[in-house]
């Protein structure tokens, strides 16, 4: 019986095989909410995050090894756990710095599919290998947020088709940052019928090209936010072509933190969603507030940005657009 939820444990949260190392990897706060555990031992002691099974929230660090010693234990049928699985309080949980072979990242997906989580956060890992191939429908966790971060995977741009598969529907939130690929299988990406929040940000080699290849066209028909924050975007117009191919239309777009340039004379205009609601350009090196921006805006953030005066009228979005004060950092209402 021990060796049979093993798998389960060893990320959700690791428990294996005990050390006799005095050390103690993980710890659990006074309110028994939250444990985080950093197996960075040479001879980590796994029994350390028995004490995590009480925990709402779980972070556990590989300390960078290879996992690849669990992978016994990955064809275990996780019905035989179940019970256990579903009586956990656990409803979010990182897992990092590690080596993962993608046999075990879906047999995990497969275990937790019977917990109640709800946000994941996978961080500085590399999965390693080919997957075992999809199940008919969907046996892994129903998450609302799911988040990537450093994570690489042997697959190419296959990835996220691959890991849309294991999921059940309904994920609201998709956060993919420092991604090593991003130009996604388009074909094989199944729709994301809830997603609300695409956050790109932290990619800076992603650019409007790959923007383009990114945004899987007719995927994401429920878009209404999507954030682009130090994400190499050149213009406002090159985001809002890339938009335009892609179907999506979101009501506030987060062009923050990237070194924006005006649009150059002559290109083509753009026309923008018609649901856009909120502009953010902060922080974006803006000598002057670029041309072909929307028409109507509730929201346009102009914040610290190089901006030698104050935006003329005529310059701005029209119908009693909001925005905030590169100076003064406050709302002006210009009706």
């Amino acid at each position: 019986m021990m060796r049979t939820p093993c798998l389960l444990l060893l990320l959700l949260p690791p428990v294996l095989c005990v050390s006799e190392t005095s050390l103690e990897p993980c710890e659990v706060d006074d309110d028994d909410f939250r444990c985080f555990c950093n197996f960075t031992d040479p001879q980590p002691d796994w029994s350390s995050a028995f004490q995590c099974m009480i925990a709402v929230e779980v972070e556990i660090h590989g300390g960078g090894r290879s996992l690849e010693q669990f992978l016994k234990g990955a064809d275990a049928d996780p019905k035989q756990y179940a019970d256990m699985v579903k009586a956990l309080r656990l409803r979010r949980l990182t897992v990092a710095s590690a080596q993962v072979p993608a046999v075990l990242v879906t047999a995990f997906l497969r275990a937790l599919g019977y917990s109640r989580l709800k946000e994941l956060t996978l961080q500085d890992l590399e999965v390693t290998g080919t997957p075992p191939p999809p199940p008919l429908e969907a046996t892994g966790p129903a998450l609302s947020t799911l988040t990537l971060r450093n994570v690489s995977w042997a697959t190419g741009s296959a990835w996220l088709a691959e890991l849309q598969r294991w999921l059940k529907p309904g994920l609201k939130v998709l956060n993919i940052a420092q991604a090593h690929s991003l130009a996604f299988s388009c074909a094989q990406l199944r729709t994301f019928p809830a997603l609300t929040t695409l956050d790109l940000s932290d990619n800076p080699g992603l650019g409007e090209h790959g923007l383009t290849s990114a945004l899987c066209p007719q995927k994401f028909p429920a878009l209404q936010a999507l954030v682009l924050r130090n994400a190499g975007m050149d213009t406002p117009n090159g985001v809002c072509a890339a938009m335009a191919v892609a179907g999506v239309q979101p009501r506030h777009l987060d062009l923050s933190h990237n070194s924006l340039r005006a649009t150059a004379p002559g290109a083509p205009a753009c026309v923008w969603p018609s649901a856009l609601d909120s502009l953010n350009l902060s922080f974006s090196g803006l000598g002057q507030v670029p041309k072909g921006l929307p028409a109507r805006l509730s929201v346009l953030d102009l914040r610290c940005n190089k901006l030698n005066r104050e935006p003329r009228l005529e310059e701005l979005p029209k119908l009693g657009s909001h925005y905030v004060e590169q100076k003064w950092q406050k709302w002006a209402s210009l009706s």
